[in-house]
Formats: structure tokens, sequence, C-alpha cells
């Protein structure tokens, strides 16, 4: 989709009223107490909103100038750490070595792995959930090219050591658990380790 098609999504909807990732709000405690985070492709800025509050000094990127105006003026209103960016990342990923989070949820450029995992500090975290290939349901995306193949997001950051998996498929009871998508939280190794 193109930053107009993003721009008519969010026209009718406001920062602050959606929810963060489940993967972030359920493993809150590997968060550190500190320090810099990235919102990446972050929409109306849930998880954005979600890190600031909790003491991070947020970033907050997306292609839809639209979610940036308004995740800008929600985060002034509300006195909130958050530097809210209009930013291709495909074009200008993050840089190396900034970030102690990353959160990047329901978003999938495979070729920005290697990027993501360079802008970790020593001990950071990339914590990701987007959708897999693997479904129950017609939610999200219905082309497979922005959803991961099965254990694909094992594959796709190999430097980083994996702290959260969570990828059921359609194993067992497909009424219950969390289907249709992947979390992964992943630790950029301190380089004394």
């Amino acid at each position: 989709m193109s930053a107009t098609d993003w721009d008519n999504r969010y026209r009718d909807r406001e920062a602050g009223e959606g929810r963060p990732a489940a993967v972030l709000t359920e493993n809150s405690h590997l968060l550190p107490a500190g320090g810099m985070a990235l919102d990446l492709a972050c929409g109306l800025g849930a998880n954005a909103i979600w890190l600031a509050e909790r003491g991070l000094k947020t970033f907050a990127w997306d292609a839809s100038p639209e979610a940036v105006a308004k995740l800008r003026a929600y985060s002034r209103e509300n006195l909130l750490p958050i530097t809210a960016e209009v930013r291709e990342v495909q074009a200008w990923p993050p840089e190396p070595g900034r970030f102690d989070v990353i959160v990047v949820s329901r978003f999938l450029e495979r070729s920005l792995a290697p990027a993501l995992a360079a802008a970790l500090r020593p001990g950071g975290l990339l914590i990701y959930e987007t959708f897999s290939q693997i479904r129950v349901s017609d939610r999200g995306p219905s082309s497979d090219r922005f959803r991961l193949a099965d254990n694909e997001l094992l594959t796709l950051f190999p430097s980083l050591r994996v702290r959260v998996y969570r990828e059921e498929g359609r194993l067992g009871d497909l009424s219950q658990g969390r289907r249709d998508e992947v979390q992964f939280i992943a630790e950029q190794p301190a380089a004394s380790r």
C-alpha cells in the first residue's frame, strides 16, 4: 500500500485508541528501565505510546503523514517523550547501534532484517509480532509476501539470541491460543559475553 492508502486508512482514527502488540505487553518484564526505543512502521503509535509511558525515549516512524501528525499531536498533549517522523524505512533504515528496544508490529520487510539487528545496542531487544502464512482465519494481509513462512522469523535474525518465540500454527484446538501471528523477542549479544 502507498502512503496515501495508509493516510486514508488512518484518517478517521485517532492516536491512543489502539492496543499495543501483545508480545510487548505480555513480556514487559524484559524491557529495560530506560533508554531509546523505536516503533518501526508505527501507524497511530500504540506501541510508541506504551513504551513512552514506561519511560523510554521513543522514536516512531511511519510512511503515513496522517498517522505521524496524529501521533505527534497526541504525544504533545500527553507530554510523552515521542519523536514521530515520516520515514520510508526501506530507504532510510535505522542507524547501527542506536536503540535499546525496537518494536515491529504487523509489518514485514525481510530486507530490513540485517539493519534492524545492527541498530540494536549490546543487550538491546528486538520485539516482533506479525502475521503467519499458517492461518486459521482471514485476519491480516491476503498475500503471503507479507506473512511469515513457518519458523521464518527465526532465520531472519541469526546474530541475535532468541528469548521468546511463539508460533502455534494449526496445532491443537484452533479456537484457543494466539493464532495467525508469530511473536518473537531477541537480544543483541553484549560484546563481553
